[in-house]
């Protein structure tokens, strides 16, 4: 008798501890950062997209009918004054700014419910083409040097031909409780996709490849010290990777600041 309540009490112990493994197994990895610089950020920029390209960051923003002093607009970013220099504003009443990048020469530029996007020369800022999103709508975009990549709100990223605008993949973002919705502004590192998670100021690493989340950083110091100094501003969303500085760039909509990161 003895031996039969340590045998059960033995699989009870094995169980547990199978069970507890799995739980800890759901938990994504965090992630920490270092701030090593601060920069002006126009404070009535509602951010949808920002990248690095030739040592300048870029920037496209929204225009929410309720915020009248917004724009749907498309610029470089100067650091010093904190001023987004326009080269491309859409018709507020007709679209709004979403996710943007420049490859081949040419500026990619979603938008937010039309399912539209457009595509500009960037050295004559010329529109040459417009085209059909393959999601429910035009939410985040960044590239990998030879696709689009976008998101359109849900756990679904698309890859995108930039020439015939056809989907060549798509993967779908899990974590180890399932999907993860909302995925928003993106950004591409060290082959790994950067995500903004829309409402929230969390920023997830994902693997290209598979969907997997593989990390997740808190950037809610950060959101918290931009609402004090500004506040007005609202969650986080934008994040560019320089390459030649192995930097970070994030912001948010409506931040006073970029805040100028180092991920380890």
């Amino acid at each position: 008798m003895k031996d039969k309540l340590f045998l059960i009490l033995g699989i009870f112990l094995l169980c547990g501890c199978s069970n507890y493994s799995k739980k800890e197994n759901l938990t994504t990895p965090q992630m920490t950062y270092s701030l090593t610089n601060i920069h002006m950020h126009d404070s009535t920029a509602f951010t949808e997209g920002l990248f690095f390209f030739n040592n300048k960051i870029y920037e496209s923003t929204g225009s929410p009918e309720d915020f009248s002093n917004t724009g749907s607009v498309f610029g470089s970013i100067d650091l010093k004054k904190g001023v987004l220099n326009k080269i491309i504003e859409l018709d507020k009443t007709k679209y709004f700014g979403e996710g943007s990048v420049v490859l081949n020469g040419k500026v990619f530029l979603l938008t937010y419910t039309s399912k539209i996007g457009f595509v500009y020369d960037f050295s004559t800022l010329e529109k040459v083409a417009e085209f059909k999103l393959p999601g429910k709508e035009g939410w985040g975009l960044t590239t990998d040097g030879i696709h689009l990549i976008m998101s359109d709100g849900s756990s679904r990223l698309w890859f995108i031909d930039p020439n015939t605008f056809e989907i060549v993949r798509q993967i779908d973002v899990t974590d180890g409780k399932g999907p993860v919705l909302n995925i928003n502004e993106l950004e591409l590192a060290h082959g790994a996709i950067y995500a903004n998670v829309f409402l929230t100021n969390k920023v997830i690493k994902i693997d290209s490849s598979s969907g997997k989340v593989i990390g997740e950083i808190d950037l809610d110091p950060l959101a918290q010290d931009a609402k004090i100094a500004y506040p007005g501003s609202m969650e986080m969303n934008g994040i560019a990777y320089d390459e030649q500085t192995d930097r970070f760039v994030v912001t948010g909509k409506m931040w006073p600041y970029l805040y100028e990161i180092r991920i380890k």
